[in-house]
């Protein structure tokens, strides 16, 4: 068994069970200081990872993320949040944990050391996906069976960890190693590893969504506006990059049944709803390129 840097004992916390509330909670949050820094160590290989998912994107394949316990439950969300931010089909970006649905919310003993079960759950796989594998530690057998699927199949790998002696970090394609050190509470990797973790997540999905055009500039263009909140995005988000007043954004959103894209293109090119959609669809559904085009003009 290779060294598990997550197990260490932090000798800054020694007296965090004998410290006042406040002092715990300063402990802790001196403690999380240092994650930033170390993603921030990890920035090329990220951007590497973003562009590599984004590429496969648009060869139609898929994004999945495996883990165990916390890093498998942080792939589920991550992968959940996906649908509703960026309109993409839920089998887009998925999440698997290590002893199903059930250890999403309760403790599932012994599912990490399951090799041939990684495999297994691995075989949804093609060559066109990317298959994410997280752990602090480096090194479940769960994950070490997904790789070897994905390497027989010829998918691309990315592995997240925080142990650059584990094992992911030698069999994963491409690795992004983020040692955060001992946590506040030896061995708990919910805290700083999978504050890391939940820090790259977000940076992988959303980064390559922005690489595929499911961004204008920074705005949520490809929302879903299921409820008030989002409707009222929309209709700021609809004004704002066609440069109209709100009735008019809210006029037209009403006309195409909420689809912010349609709306912004009918807008600017005076063109009707369903012309817009096939403008779109011309382009990819990338917004910037029909904008491009009319300014060029």
């Amino acid at each position: 068994m290779s060294e598990v840097i997550t197990e260490y004992r932090n000798e800054n916390t020694k007296d965090i069970d004998i410290l006042p509330t406040i002092d715990i909670v300063k402990k802790m949050n001196d403690e999380d200081k240092l994650v930033a820094l170390v993603v921030e160590d990890a920035s090329e290989e990220i951007a590497q990872a973003i562009d590599l998912i984004a590429k496969q994107f648009l060869k139609g394949g898929r994004l999945f993320y495996f883990g165990a316990g916390t890093s498998g439950r942080l792939g589920i969300l991550d992968a959940s949040e996906c649908p509703p931010t960026f309109s993409v089909a839920p089998d887009m970006v998925q999440g698997i944990i290590a002893g199903g649905d059930k250890a999403i919310r309760t403790s599932v003993e012994g599912a990490e050391d399951d090799f041939e079960a990684g495999k297994k759950d691995a075989s949804v796989l093609n060559e066109n996906d990317v298959a994410v594998v997280i752990s602090a530690s480096g090194n479940p057998k769960y994950l070490l069976g997904v790789l070897e699927k994905a390497d027989e199949i010829g998918c691309k790998t990315i592995g997240i960890t925080c142990n650059s002696k584990g094992r992911v970090a030698e069999e994963a394609g491409l690795v992004i190693c983020v040692e955060v050190g001992p946590e506040v509470i030896a061995g708990s990797s919910r805290l700083k590893a999978g504050t890391a973790q939940k820090m790259i997540l977000n940076m992988l999905s959303t980064g390559s969504m922005i690489k595929i055009g499911k961004t204008y500039e920074n705005f949520m263009i490809d929302l879903q506006p299921v409820n008030e909140k989002l409707k009222d995005r929309a209709i700021r988000i609809v004004a704002q990059i066609a440069g109209v007043q709100h009735s008019e954004a809210l006029a037209t959103l009403l006309k195409c049944n909420w689809e912010i894209k349609t709306a912004i293109v009918s807008i600017i090119t005076g063109l009707d709803i369903e012309a817009s959609r096939i403008e779109l669809k011309k382009h990819g559904g990338v917004l910037r390129k029909i904008i491009r085009t009319k300014l060029a003009v």
